[in-house]
């Protein structure tokens, strides 16, 4: 039987590592955003849905493979199910859910090199009673995680999403927004991401965002969809009096987000 030396196995990691990173960029990026009375979770998709509940009070969305966001969708709400039932629904949270029993599972598969690697990164969201309770958890491919407040992102690479998190400082910085100004954020930031990968994607070496524009990025997300891409948007709402705090947002709550982005 052959030898498998750390080197060995360093290199494969590397070469994972590329692998799904390249995966990764074919991903429409996702945006998290506290807003005053919930939180918003948007994206911009071709086909497949990108926003989900996961239990009361939790949602997800992710890009990657669909099979490998399938499954860990599934084992998310299996977990959040276990735990309401052997504990109580209060006590399910993002935060034992990914750090006890999600990233565990991701991590073995990922320093496994005979296993067939998790293409994967998602956005778990957790209503809290305030807005500065809320809890907003990114989990990558290799397990690791990070929580944020406020908002967060997921996108095909690390530069996209900085650039996504640049913008997202900057219009939340006069407090939290409400669900209008949530969404305008939200759709931009995804735009300022998704030209990023596109740019990317053609090599663009010269692709800057000094000097760029709110009409280049507008009228790249225009474009988009002209092409039939679907604005889709998720919310947990803080004050329902409806018996799940989960809902998409509807075309008409969508319309005047829309508005700026239709082609004359």
């Amino acid at each position: 039987m052959p030898s498998y030396s750390p080197y060995d196995w360093n290199e494969s990691i590397q070469q994972r590592n590329e692998f799904i990173e390249d995966r990764l960029k074919d991903g429409s990026p996702v945006v998290a955003l506290t807003y005053d009375a919930g939180v918003l979770l948007v994206s911009v998709r071709q086909t497949q849905r990108k926003v989900y509940e996961i239990y009361d009070r939790l949602m997800f969305s992710a890009i990657g493979n669909h099979s490998d966001i399938e499954q860990i969708r599934s084992a998310a709400i299996d977990v959040a199910h276990s735990e309401g039932f052997s504990r109580s629904p209060d006590d399910v949270s993002i935060q034992r859910m990914v750090s006890f029993r999600i990233s565990p599972a991701i991590k073995k598969v990922y320093s496994d090199p005979f296993a067939q690697p998790i293409v994967f990164r998602g956005i778990f969201v957790e209503l809290g009673k305030k807005a500065e309770r809320d809890q907003i958890v990114t989990l990558s491919y290799d397990g690791e995680f990070s929580s944020s407040l406020g908002h967060a992102v997921v996108a095909g690479s690390a530069y996209a999403e900085d650039r996504m998190r640049e913008h997202l400082t900057t219009e939340t910085s006069g407090g939290v927004p409400t669900l209008a100004q949530a969404l305008t954020a939200g759709v931009y930031a995804w735009g300022v991401g998704a030209k990023h990968l596109d740019a990317e994607d053609r090599a663009d070496a010269d692709y800057s965002t000094e000097g760029e524009g709110k009409s280049d990025v507008s009228a790249f997300i225009k474009e988009k969809l002209a092409k039939g891409w679907v604005l889709e948007a998720g919310v947990l709402e803080r004050n329902t009096t409806r018996e799940s705090k989960f809902r998409l947002l509807t075309e008409s709550e969508l319309s005047e987000t829309l508005t700026a982005y239709r082609t004359e």
